[in-house]
């Protein structure tokens, strides 16, 4: 659960943050729930509310198991008549996976994996709108006023784009849906537009910037989802009926509190490799995501005790050697 320490150029960072840049997120699993009771099945499995979702919009989301554990965070898209599209990262793609297995009854909603035949390509940065907008020969303005992870749907040549709102790294950004077939004819297009390339190290940097945690690095089926602070992301509701894992968030939200949580950690340098986190003799936690921000210098999440207050200095101990380290609460600072 440990990632290497990443080194964007100042180029490849500023693409992102200031301008705008391509990513290819087809690895992510893509599933559609179609059926009369779709978005009712679905609702059981997440921690989101399903039933409030109007066609059009989107929300982000939590599948966990019955201990309350993080399985995905999925991306739930209503396309109305079409049904849904749930997309989840690739780390996590089997559990999710397994999960509709065990608990999709094929007689209340038909669950398809699609993503073989449905590409997922984004434009990430402050002006991805105008790339997706010439790119697709629409005005800024019809994918302006999406709210998050809504969408729309807009054509190219003879294929059709569903282009949904998304915010993953913490910049705004947009991701286009389309068929395999026509997948490579957008991609030139979107870079012939103005999407630059976007490095892996930029985005990791991007993303730990604005404390977003990945599966499989900063939390797993280990991880509560408010020790990941999913519930700071919007992806709970407190409202909604019956969900798996349901019991103990509720009883996180409304009676207690979980006694470590995911933190911003600021040094000179981020370890590699496995690295804990202590407070003079005491081990208080561990690094998982780090990267080396050409804006604030070596940065990390680390998941820590909840008492730690922010501005608190902390030692790093890695097989690199220890360094000072100061706790931040996320997002790091603008």
């Amino acid at each position: 659960m440990n990632a290497a320490v990443a080194a964007p150029t100042a180029a490849e960072y500023d693409a992102l943050r200031q301008d705008a840049a391509f990513v290819d997120r087809s690895d992510r699993l893509r599933m559609t729930f179609t059926g009369a009771q779709a978005d009712a099945t679905l609702n059981g499995l997440v921690t989101s509310d399903v039933l409030a979702l109007q066609p059009g919009h989107g929300q982000y989301a939590a599948a966990l198991t019955a201990k309350g554990r993080v399985i995905a965070d999925p991306r739930i898209f209503h396309r109305g008549a079409a049904g849904f599209l749930v997309d989840v990262p690739a780390r996590a793609a089997a559990g999710f996976a397994a999960m509709v297995r065990k608990y999709v009854n094929p007689r209340y909603a038909r669950c398809d994996d699609v993503s073989a035949s449905l590409a997922c390509l984004g434009v990430t940065g402050p002006h991805a709108r105008q790339v997706i907008a010439h790119a697709l020969g629409c005005l800024p303005a019809t994918i302006d006023l999406l709210p998050p992870y809504a969408s729309c749907d807009l054509p190219f040549d003879d294929a059709t784009v569903m282009v949904a709102r998304a915010g993953d790294y913490g910049v705004d950004g947009f991701d286009c849906f389309v068929e395999t077939s026509a997948a490579a004819r957008l991609r030139d297009t979107l870079r012939a537009a103005g999407a630059a390339n976007a490095a892996d190290a930029a985005l990791e940097t991007v993303r730990i910037e604005a404390g977003r945690p990945a599966w499989g690095i900063d939390m797993d089926d280990e991880t509560l989802a408010h020790e990941a602070g999913l519930d700071t992301l919007d992806a709970i509701s407190y409202t909604k009926g019956c969900y798996t894992g349901q019991e103990v968030v509720a009883r996180v939200h409304f009676r207690g509190h979980v006694n470590r949580v995911l933190r911003g950690l600021r040094l000179e340098v981020p370890p590699a490799g496995v690295a804990r986190v202590f407070q003079g003799d005491a081990e208080v936690g561990d690094v998982r995501s780090r990267a080396l921000s050409p804006r604030l210098a070596g940065i990390a999440l680390a998941m820590v005790r909840r008492d730690l207050e922010p501005g608190t200095t902390v030692a790093v101990r890695g097989a690199d050697g220890d360094a000072l380290a100061t706790v931040v609460v996320l997002p790091f600072p603008a």
